[in-house]
């Protein structure tokens, strides 16, 4: 699949070369100008659900989560809502089976409706402070986890007899700061990451959500499964131990991945009206790096010109994945008699390559954007069921 005025003109309902879209379904201003910094932002914070998503709910073609349909569980599997969520001590996140980890504002939303059915990201998740005041330190005035003065926001459930946290992160390696640290120092994420993990102490930790698609057979909804993950370093992060890093997991279980594709089914209706099949679940092999899921440092996306040169580094580009797999190894290494948990990335395309076609790279970031607030939520639908499946 790649994206051209007439996939906009069928898919978003408006055609990008005469058609100015309202100002009022930016969730921030400074994003209309297209500069990539302010894209990313705009990708994170955008809210369906808000003032400026109903605009865009308004303007465009697609449709928000009021039309979600509730997904037909296997008997006995459906994940079930704990009512208060449970806790740890002294504000730290509870133990449980599963850690799965989400980033955006929709990607919670669409989490939650699969897996805290009942109990949404933004309005009923309890927010996490533990050691807030000492990793904000590192942070940068405006970022994310400052504005909402938390690390993020969490509920617990149980699949079957597993318990899980999903927690959804206001800490974003992107937006928390541009500073290196110093020598043997770590980034405020990866201080995160390692107080969670340990917090949980879970056999699974899945981070997941929303990626670009590099190639041209990806489509909106299909999701990467991969227990390798690596460091793109272009920009802020080209030093070590990022440049060029990557870590491997285990090969994750597959085998509730058939009935996770027939699951799909309920709501894949709200997904591109130009999508040529049902979403697909595309298993990354041990060793296969060129087809892992890619960290940058930068906004990057897929282009037809190969613009951010991201052709057979991974399957899927993201701004945060590899930091995991770094904690984990760093962990490790700090603790030899360290278990550490099983870990994989969980990422759906929510906006695959883009021609050259629709104008300039500004124009094409700015509609790498509208391609997200459109089906970012309905995509990850799809990556959540996904979760499920690996839990279950």
């Amino acid at each position: 699949m790649i994206v051209d005025k007439a996939w906009v003109e069928k898919n978003l309902g408006f055609d990008p070369s005469k058609t100015t879209v309202p100002d009022a379904t930016w969730e921030h201003t400074a994003a209309i100008a297209g500069e990539p910094e302010d894209i990313q932002r705009e990708i994170i914070d955008f809210d369906s659900e808000a003032p400026a998503g109903l605009q865009f709910l308004a303007f465009t073609t697609s449709t928000g989560l009021s039309r979600f349909e509730d997904i037909p569980w296997p008997r006995g599997l459906a994940p079930k809502t704990d009512s208060k969520a449970r806790t740890g001590s002294g504000g730290a996140l509870p133990k449980a089976d599963v850690l799965v980890v989400t980033w955006t504002v929709d990607e919670g939303h669409a989490l939650s409706r699969v897996l805290t059915p009942g109990k949404d990201s933004r309005n009923d998740y309890r927010s996490y402070t533990h050691n807030y005041s000492a990793i904000s330190r590192k942070m940068r005035k405006g970022s994310p986890a400052v504005e909402a003065k938390r690390l993020g926001a969490y509920w617990t459930t149980k699949i079957g007899r597993k318990t899980v946290v999903v927690f959804k992160s206001d800490s974003h390696l992107s937006q928390d700061t541009k500073t290196l640290p110093k020598k043997g120092g770590t980034l405020p994420n990866e201080d995160v990451w390692k107080q969670i993990i340990e917090e949980v102490n879970p056999k699974l930790v899945i981070t997941t959500g929303t990626a670009g698609g590099i190639g041209k057979d990806f489509e909106v909804g299909d999701v990467i499964v991969s227990p390798i993950v690596r460091f793109d370093c272009q920009k802020w992060l080209k030093h070590k131990p990022y440049l060029g890093h990557h870590s491997q997991s285990t090969a994750p279980s597959a085998t509730n991945f058939a009935e996770a594709k027939k699951l799909f089914k309920a709501n894949a209706d709200q997904l591109p009206k130009t999508n040529k099949r049902g979403p697909k679940i595309v298993r990354v092999a041990l060793g296969a790096l060129q087809h892992s899921v890619v960290t940058t440092d930068f906004f990057g996306f897929d282009t037809s010109d190969n613009h951010y040169k991201l052709w057979n580094q991974g399957d899927v580009s993201e701004m945060g994945d590899a930091v995991l797999g770094l904690v984990v190894e760093d962990k490790k290494k700090a603790d030899p008699q360290w278990t550490p948990p099983e870990w994989v990335a969980v990422r759906n395309v929510s906006d695959p390559q883009i021609s050259t076609s629709v104008g300039d790279l500004k124009a094409q970031a700015k509609l790498a954007a509208q391609i997200y607030k459109g089906f970012g939520r309905w995509s990850s639908v799809c990556s959540a069921i996904v979760c499920w499946a690996l839990i279950a």
